[in-house]
């Protein structure tokens, strides 16, 4: 009796793990917006898939770091509207890598991105498909900044109006000699519209944002390690070598099982979005996900006393 008691008891854990799990995915995967907010999603898809041009690969390695990269380097890396549709789609597939642990953004060519393509900008120009785009964007880098992989912008060239948008919804921003981020959007008659404003806001406070926005000025390495923007400024200035040192510098904070990496990103992401109460519950149910997993109890086992 005793045993039959304890199967069910661990049953019922098995599938509170299971729907935790399955509500934690759901509430990454939700959507900022929807008809209630005039979003026709189906609508801008169908016309940003007229601007065809580069690519958003992915690649993900054994260790459990994905490559995204930016590839439309005659435009500087510009998206393109098929380009935005690449991004969501992969932020999919990223959503569902059970093993990953982190990510880093880069750019084609040695440089980040510039922006939007303006052939594709200039035919949605009118407000509904503005306000649609931005919908779009917005949900799209919303899911890539919750989800449970550790994140980096490797910033190489430079980083302007949306590319500088992109870097926010990145947990952390590395940048090679040289290199630049800034806020160009008032040049064109425009604020951020892709959660820029509001993320850098989180990033620096709010009067380094104004200062940033207002100005738009150019940020080189050292303004922006001043400001918080940028973690460090590596040594290499090309591609590959920048890529390998953005590695090893993830690697610092990825190393260890995937469950507990993406259980810590989990918890500050509640942190950073919801009020203390929810936040606490979200991290309760992060907690139950590990608490008695494989890692838990390994290290129960390594360490069974306090030294």
């Amino acid at each position: 009796m005793p045993s039959t008691v304890t199967e069910m008891a661990i049953s019922l854990w098995k599938n509170l793990l299971q729907t935790t799990k399955e509500r934690l995915l759901q509430q990454r995967r939700m959507s900022l917006y929807n008809g209630a907010h005039g979003y026709e999603e189906e609508l801008i898809k169908k016309k940003l898939k007229q601007f065809a041009g580069g690519s958003i690969n992915l690649s993900k390695e054994d260790n459990g770091i994905g490559i995204l990269t930016l590839n439309n380097p005659k435009l500087m890396n510009a998206f393109t509207g098929t380009m935005m549709l690449e991004l969501q789609e992969r932020v999919t597939e990223l959503e569902n890598w059970k093993d990953g642990k982190g990510l880093i953004i880069y750019g084609a060519g040695d440089t980040f991105c510039s922006g939007s393509d303006l052939n594709a900008v200039k035919a949605i120009s009118n407000s509904q498909d503005g306000m649609n785009m931005c919908m779009f964007m917005q949900n799209t880098l919303t899911r890539l900044m919750r989800l449970p992989l550790i994140s980096v912008a490797l910033v190489q060239g430079k980083a302007v109006g949306g590319g500088a948008e992109l870097t926010t919804a990145c947990d952390f921003r590395l940048m090679t000699p040289g290199s630049e981020i800034r806020f160009v959007h008032k040049h064109m008659g425009l604020v951020p519209g892709w959660g820029g404003a509001a993320r850098l806001v989180g990033i620096v406070g709010s009067g380094a944002a104004l200062r940033l926005l207002s100005g738009a000025a150019r940020l080189d390495p050292e303004s922006a390690l001043r400001l918080g923007l940028s973690e460090e400024t590596l040594s290499s200035s090309d591609g590959t070598g920048a890529l390998e040192e953005a590695r090893a510098w993830l690697s610092g904070y990825t190393e260890g099982p995937a469950s507990v990496i993406r259980a810590a990103k989990e918890v500050v992401t509640a942190g950073r979005e919801l009020p203390v109460e929810a936040a606490l519950r979200r991290e309760k149910d992060v907690f139950g996900t590990v608490w008695g997993g494989p890692a838990n109890l390994q290290a129960l086992v390594r360490r069974p006393k306090h030294k």
